[in-house]
């Protein structure tokens, strides 16, 4: 089955016991047994079966084992950090989600989960750091937040793969619509579903699929002894916005190409990262791994223009956190979504206090430009 109409049907297509065409909302937190030891259901927080049809989805759509739904994307990282234990080591990207640093950082430190900071594209430091024999992971974003910078998965996982350390990868920025890490050497993927997968805007979620039954085991067991299980009305959520993301994501990637068409001849702004820019350095290797480049663009607004005005000028355009919604978002990375990240890492990168990041939804495209147009007009000094 072609993965559009798999995004359409899912792994459990509509109700066996109703013929309902979608999965119902089984807003349960328990369930009659016939006798003891003699169930299906036990508990909502170990199994549900509208957030069962998601996670059977999800690990369809992924090419995995199977997949696991959480209460939020960082409910899901921290899921998979709870795979490794004190004294472990792993390897983070040097431009990554803030949060996914804060919660290494500030959290898992603390129990002597140890990290180090890696070049994604330095495949030679990451050799070295392997050879030292107590890496356990290597956390991959393709594309960064909110750099865009683009990670060979092939050539990563096969140099993992030799260390016997795992690959994690975050494919929020893609979807499993335009990428699909598994087919390329990746152990684990992990999503913020809050983004595409919703994409809507209207529901806070994470999702995890592991290659292997032995890690989803693992994960399973710690999902349902943690309990940052996602509810069934989020699954719900969820199952409905993936029934249209291939429509989406269409969309999405047509109106980045046209916005970042008009940026490049746009004086207000000095450098951008967009992962369909042929002059980018990891354009070749995003087209051998992914078949679109999504809808995310981050730009540097240049001298004399002052981007507080601009962002605080746009009308159709929404300031705000986030991303991957039908609506688009604009955000400042540097005091939003990337703050928790020390501010000498964030300039070393180029994560500048200039870039914004823009989630590029669905409108017209004629509308975001002249939102955009008029927005810089206003900033101009």
């Amino acid at each position: 089955m072609q993965i559009e109409s798999l995004l359409v049907h899912g792994a459990v297509d509509g109700d066996v016991n109703t013929g309902a065409v979608n999965v119902p909302i089984y807003q349960t937190s328990t369930y009659k047994q016939e006798g003891l030891g003699n169930y299906k259901y036990e508990y909502s927080r170990t199994g549900n079966p509208t957030r069962e049809a998601l996670e059977k989805t999800i690990g369809a759509l992924e090419g995995g084992y199977n997949g696991l739904a959480f209460a939020s994307g960082m409910a899901a990282l921290t899921a998979v950090l709870s795979l490794f234990k004190a004294g472990d080591r792993i390897i983070l990207p040097d431009n990554l989600y803030g949060g996914t640093f804060r919660v290494v950082d500030k959290v898992f430190t603390r129990f002597d989960l140890r990290y180090t900071i890696v070049e994604p594209d330095d495949t030679e430091a990451l050799k070295k750091e392997l050879e030292k024999g107590d890496v356990v992971a290597v956390f991959i974003e393709t594309p960064t937040n909110p750099l865009m910078d683009i990670t060979d998965l092939e050539e990563v996982s096969s140099i993992a793969k030799n260390y016997g350390a795992l690959v994690v990868v975050d494919n929020t920025f893609m979807s499993p619509y335009l990428q699909r890490p598994i087919e390329h050497g990746a152990d684990i993927v992990v999503h913020s579903a809050t983004k595409y997968i919703g994409g809507h805007s209207n529901t806070v979620a994470g999702l995890v699929v592991p290659k292997t039954r032995e890690l989803w085991d693992r994960l399973q067991f710690i999902q349902n002894s943690t309990g940052g299980v996602l509810g069934p009305f989020d699954s719900f959520l969820l199952l409905t916005g993936l029934k249209t993301l291939a429509v989406r994501m269409d969309r999405h990637n047509e109106n980045a190409k046209a916005v970042f068409d008009y940026l490049q001849k746009e004086p207000a702004v000095s450098k951008i990262y967009y992962t369909g820019d042929p002059l980018s350095k990891g354009y070749e290797v995003h087209n051998k791994q992914a078949s679109g480049y999504g809808g995310m663009i981050s730009f540097v607004v240049a001298e004399g223009y002052d981007h507080k005005v601009f962002v605080e000028s746009l009308k159709l355009i929404t300031l705000g956190e986030s991303l991957g919604g039908v609506e688009s978002l604009i955000c400042h990375p540097a005091t939003m979504t990337h703050a928790a990240i020390p501010a000498e890492i964030r300039e070393k990168v180029g994560i500048v206090d200039t870039l914004l990041r823009l989630s590029v939804g669905i409108e017209k495209a004629e509308d975001l430009i002249e939102d955009l147009s008029m927005a810089f007009r206003k900033a101009k000094k």
